[in-house]
């Protein structure tokens, strides 16, 4: 097997063994494809639900107790391995928030670096930048007033019934849960909602099966969203493909037929302690109930929420703690880094629960699916290492053809391919476990969009965002009905 970096390291030039064809975009603002967006509306991005919503917000308060203004959204682009070493050396001196990549050993060459920068460090560096001659833009002059901008419309917004339910808005977990709870209520015939656990702090993991009812045993579909609590494009998916599930299937024939033939299991929130965290917000009186500012709620929260006794930081990775090569290379041992690998594999309830149910119904499950945010990208084993997997061709085609149908709606472009060599290595992921444990087709879908608007997708841009992405996991799921030959004696190989 090749080895291109050691273990622990990092690697950011991987191998051209995957030619990929479809090459990602930046949008415009003035793109057909994000509708009612003009440049006077351009930095118009979502904010945290105050209508209807357990998490208020009074008049005159700020979201968050203000905690993101003047801070500042940078893209930086270092063009030689030289200015790469400049800024990792510039940000590693720094506390700055990681959007794209996620950590400061995978800045690469001639890639993008978003990062997310404190109020008290802009200045000091724009300075640093500048000296160093390094190609930067901001791309978010205040973060804090661009979270509230949104707020102004929320007020005759109705969210609560199902007939009332509104899906181009972001909702909170309570309201997310209760959704849930009316959906299985009102749709008997077709969704069975269950729960699979508890979370760090007591959270019920639930769960929608979607599918018409069958004496035999059918093949499944796992969906999960929300893995990453700031990436709330995801949960936002997973609601609204149940609806469309619901919703098409009497008049929608290829939708009948995989609910007829499949059942989808979809968690709409994964890391529910993440979610809900990021939603939190001041009480009521403008103030806020915390002691510290470590505990005070943040809208980009990536992780879950467990305590460490050892140091002062919560939460794990979600997406670096499954039982593959378990924190290796592209994961981080320090539990105060956003890639944080957590103290042993599994460690973590809601990875832990999820596992324990794909493995009791691991002979069921013949696709797993993970939704993530942002950078248009649709991923597959390994993350781990830079190899084929032994389906290779089959799970190839598969993505073309849902990258394919996801172009079809709006014209939105997706690069596709291994995560290894397609985004960057990483170790102790869940497509790569779902793979390890015999589910032959394991993807990532990473959403809308390149960085624009990163992890504040406004909520104009849900319904093109998830009109598109279900295009795409109805190609998967179709799929999962024909015949592709594998060799079978090879897989799975991990």
């Amino acid at each position: 097997m090749l080895r291109w970096t050691d273990s622990k390291k990092f690697s950011c030039a991987p191998p051209p063994l995957f030619p990929l064809p479809l090459e990602s975009s930046l949008p415009s603002v003035f793109d057909p494809l994000y509708p009612g967006m003009e440049l006077g509306r351009a930095s118009v991005l979502l904010a945290c639900v105050i209508i209807c919503s357990n998490v208020p917000c009074p008049v005159g308060g700020h979201l968050y107790n203000n905690r993101y203004a003047g801070d500042q959204i940078f893209r930086i682009t270092p063009t030689n391995d030289e200015e790469v070493q400049v800024l990792q050396k510039i940000l590693g001196r720094m506390k700055v928030d990681f959007w794209q990549p996620n950590s400061l050993a995978l800045i690469c060459q001639n890639a993008t670096v978003d990062v997310h920068v404190k109020r008290n460090d802009t200045l000091d560096l724009h300075a640093r930048l500048k000296q160093q001659h390094l190609d930067y833009r901001v791309f978010i002059s205040n973060l804090q007033k661009e979270i509230e901008k949104q707020t102004g419309h929320r007020s005759s917004r109705k969210r609560r019934s199902e007939s009332q339910y509104d899906y181009e808005v972001y909702h909170s977990l309570e309201e997310i849960q209760g959704w849930m709870s009316e959906m299985n209520r009102t749709n008997s015939h077709l969704v069975d909602m269950f729960s699979i656990g508890k979370s760090y702090e007591g959270r019920p993991l639930y769960v929608l099966q979607i599918g018409k009812r069958s004496r035999h045993r059918k093949k499944a579909v796992w969906i999960d969203c929300g893995v990453h609590a700031r990436e709330w494009i995801g949960p936002a998916f997973c609601q609204w493909f149940v609806k469309e599930a619901i919703n098409s299937y009497q008049h929608d024939s290829v939708m009948r037929r995989l609910l007829n033939q499949l059942n989808f299991y979809i968690m709409p929130v994964f890391n529910v302690d993440g979610y809900h965290f990021s939603w939190t917000t001041v009480n009521p009186a403008g103030n806020v109930s915390f002691s510290h500012i470590a505990s005070l709620p943040d809208r980009f929260w990536r992780k879950t929420r467990s305590k460490n006794h050892r140091f002062h930081c919560r939460g794990v990775d979600a997406n670096r703690n499954w039982k593959v090569k378990w924190c290796e290379e592209g994961a981080s041992s320090h539990p105060c880094d956003d890639t944080y690998c957590g103290p042993y594999a599994e460690s973590e309830p809601e990875v832990k629960a999820v596992a324990k149910f794909l493995r009791k119904h691991k002979k069921r499950v013949k696709s797993y699916i993970s939704i993530h945010a942002y950078a248009q990208m649709l991923l597959y084993p390994y993350s781990y290492k830079y190899a084929a997997i032994p389906n290779f061709n089959c799970v190839e085609s598969a993505a073309q053809n849902a990258v394919t149908a996801l172009y079809s709606a709006y014209g939105v472009r997706y690069r596709y391919g291994p995560a290894s060599t397609t985004l960057y290595v990483s170790s102790g992921s869940s497509i790569d476990w779902a793979y390890r444990n015999g589910i032959p087709y394991a993807f990532a879908f990473e959403l809308r969009d390149t960085g624009f608007f990163g992890f504040l997708l406004p909520e104009s841009l849900i319904n093109p965002t998830c009109t598109e992405t279900l295009r795409a996991v109805k190609a998967i799921a179709s799929g999962l009905l024909k015949k592709c030959e594998t060799d079978r004696d090879r897989f799975p190989y991990i």
